[in-house]
């Protein structure tokens, strides 16, 4: 493997590289470059969006990949074995020391102090949402020189957040913030910001996988080269923020760090060449926010149908299973109530969970367990942790259950319905659009109606083999992963053409743009800002 890994440094360039051999009849493609950013998957770990990323590199071997991956510490491993057109892994972690180098001083200092002023503003305040996007990037040109952290840390930028928060018209100063406030959304918002320090090389396409964190590399080669940005996102990310950040901070700390991420959804939304959801749920959501619909495409995830063919018999104990990341955002903890009412109508059942427990991830894990020994059924549920072979997790079940909160097109269930089990999932994200009639879906967080549907299914083996093989039928007629890739493939190619068309004429970032598009773009960083905190 000549792939180079290695820690994004707060300024510098990616090396060179040749990619590996192209195949002559996509010649046309040769020299096209992709550079993938990333949030806590790929390469570093499995999961679904990790396996839709392995799936468009090894699909696409005559496009050369690099790869800047926003991981949560320095120093993690890869997960996946990279072939050789991946030329370049670069690792930006959000947590552990604070990258080296010394705040501005004096008139710099000064200087620095105002337009943070303006960011915190945007963030809090609708009058100022105009300074987000200019202010984001003279940040990263802090953060590519090394003073960033500093300055954030400074006790003179303390005194800007409390001054901004305690402003009278802002709802943040009735909480009466205290310093603990700030020191904690100074840190939030410090670790946040660390991905500006990475800075893609020009060319290409600059492919952020998610929305968040990871565009924010894209948005700043973007803006400094004019380098195509498109954004994929699985799962609705500032959703997620907002589910995420319920509880466990007080009221200016939520209020601040849920601004940046509004904020950075209306940019990305704003700027992105093309915004590729996998499913129309997330398109709705991006209209609404502003996005023209001429620079959305929906592409569904897809599935290799012989990768994951009929799973075989059904095990002889009535068995549900599920396959996911032990997370808070996968529900586990209705899944295990439903099972539960399951278990007392058939005293045997079993409930089986595949799935490896993320870094940080213990706590919850646990207070499933405790869970299920809380409800008398811990002998019944059984935590398998990764399965070499997630076909074996499909097998494991006569139905199998999707629980999650929060979705965009999950790989899992359509995986599921490729190996022609039932499924029983919630309605989140593309599920609905996934399932069709071939399973069951219900409402989230619904014990009992998840309770309801398992027992359906359990009592009725006909049912269950009649939804089965109409799942793989849906998936080998919508949903297979030649489809997937063929479409980013033309995305790419599209993109990659806009490039070197608007780097030969050197008329600027945005000059592959028509004009009407460009009076678009223009146009819908206005008309998102509103959209977006309302969707939230």
């Amino acid at each position: 493997m000549n792939t180079r890994l290695h820690a994004v440094p707060a300024a510098g360039t990616e090396p060179d590289a040749p990619g590996a051999a192209r195949p002559a009849d996509l010649a046309h493609l040769v020299g096209t470059r992709v550079t993938m950013l990333t949030e806590g998957t790929y390469p570093h770990s499995h999961g679904g969006v990790s396996v839709w990323c392995d799936q468009l590199v090894t699909g696409m071997p005559e496009i050369e990949f690099r790869v800047i991956a926003i991981t949560g510490t320095a120093g993690q491993p890869l997960s996946w074995d990279l072939p050789g057109h991946v030329t370049d892994v670069r690792a930006v972690p959000l947590w552990g020391p604070a990258p080296p180098g010394q705040a501005p001083r004096g008139a710099a200092m000064r200087a620095f102090l105002t337009g943070y002023e303006r960011f915190l503003l945007s963030l809090l305040d609708p009058a100022e949402e105009e300074a987000f996007g200019p202010e984001l990037y003279v940040l990263a040109d802090h953060a590519r020189a090394g003073r960033l952290s500093p300055a954030l840390r400074s006790e003179a930028a303390l005194r800007v957040l409390a001054d901004v928060w305690n402003r009278p018209h802002l709802a943040t100063a009735a909480a009466k913030p205290s310093l603990h406030d700030a020191l904690t959304a100074t840190e939030l918002l410090e670790h946040a910001l660390r991905p500006l320090a990475a800075h893609p090389k020009p060319g290409g396409v600059l492919h952020a996988v998610s929305g968040g964190l990871a565009a924010l590399p894209g948005l700043v080669g973007n803006h400094l080269h004019g380098t195509p940005f498109l954004l994929t996102e699985h799962g609705i990310y500032l959703r997620e923020r907002y589910l995420g950040y319920g509880t466990g901070y007080a009221w200016p700390v939520k209020a601040l760090v849920l601004g940046f991420y509004r904020m950075l959804a209306v940019e990305s939304y704003a700027r992105a060449a093309l915004v590729t959801p996998g499913n129309r749920y997330n398109r709705r959501w991006e209209e609404r926010a502003g996005t023209p619909a001429e620079r959305i495409r929906t592409v569904y995830n897809g599935v290799d149908p012989e990768a994951f063919p009929p799973a075989g018999p059904e095990p002889e104990v009535p068995t549900l299973s599920w396959a996911g990341r032990v997370d808070p955002i996968k529900d586990l903890e209705t899944l295990i109530r439903a099972f539960g009412i399951v278990r007392a109508e058939i005293p045997g059942a079993r409930l089986r969970l595949f799935g490896g427990t993320p870094a940080g991830g213990a706590a919850y894990r646990e207070r499933c367990e405790a869970l299920a020994a809380e409800l008398g059924i811990g002998d019944a549920v059984v935590f398998e942790g990764r399965v070499d072979d997630i076909r074996d997790a499909y097998a494991a079940g006569n139905v199998v259950m999707l629980s999650s909160i929060s979705e965009g097109f999950p790989f899992t269930l359509i995986e599921a319905m490729s190996c022609g089990r039932a499924t029983v999932s919630t309605d989140v994200g593309g599920v609905r659009e996934a399932v069709g009639d071939t399973g069951l879906v219900v409402p989230p967080r619904e014990p009992e109606a998840m309770a309801k549907a398992a027992l359906e299914l359990l009592r009725d083996a006909d049912r269950r083999a009649e939804m089965g093989r109409g799942a793989r039928m849906r998936v080998i007629e919508q949903f297979t992963l030649r489809q997937t890739i063929d479409s980013f493939r033309d995305i790419y190619s599209e993109l990659d053409r806009r490039d070197r068309f608007r780097t030969a004429r050197d008329d600027g970032p945005f000059d592959w743009w028509t004009p009407a598009q460009r009076e678009a773009a223009e146009a819908a960083a206005g008309a998102a800002r509103s959209a977006v905190g309302a969707a939230g």
